[in-house]
């Protein structure tokens, strides 16, 4: 609904969570990552809105669901400038910047086809070797991967 010339509204949700400051280009990344693409519950999202902080960014928000840490950690992996906003009765009760954290696990596939992760069931460590354009180094054969080629698990 168009409030006026310059400002679009999007419908507040009752309860659960929005995640904001997605860089514009990850957008969908995040859907996908976080499983949103197959979930039964309503989701409103925007790309390409305009942003001080990143020139453009996505917004998504997600009625009922509230996310756990590893949740959290796959959001860092692509839009680690993220923020998470709690809603309860459409009142804003929790704000949550993502962070990245030194050391992921399980989330991501190594890039080397060699690596002993792609060949033999070995839980996949990475430790992460730049906070702003994330990249991790795996811990196990070394080889880094950056976020333009993160496969997700």
């Amino acid at each position: 609904m168009i409030k006026d010339q310059k400002t679009l509204k999007v419908s507040a949700i009752k309860t659960g969570t929005v995640i904001d400051h997605i860089p514009a280009n990850n957008l969908f990344k995040v859907i996908t990552i976080l499983g949103l693409d197959n979930i039964k519950k309503p989701i409103t999202f925007g790309t390409n809105l305009e942003s001080g902080k990143l020139g453009y960014k996505g917004i998504i928000k997600i009625s009922d669901k509230f996310f756990v840490n590893e949740e959290i950690n796959r959001i860092a992996m692509a839009a680690p400038q993220a923020q998470l906003n709690i809603i309860k009765d459409y009142k804003v009760v929790e704000k949550k910047v993502v962070q990245v954290p030194e050391m992921i696990e399980g989330i991501v596939r190594c890039v080397n086809p060699k690596c002993i992760t792609n060949a033999e069931e070995v839980k996949q460590k990475f430790i992460v070797t730049n906070d702003g354009e994330v990249s991790l180094k795996c811990h196990y054969c070394e080889k880094i991967t950056d976020q333009e080629h993160m496969a997700f698990i």
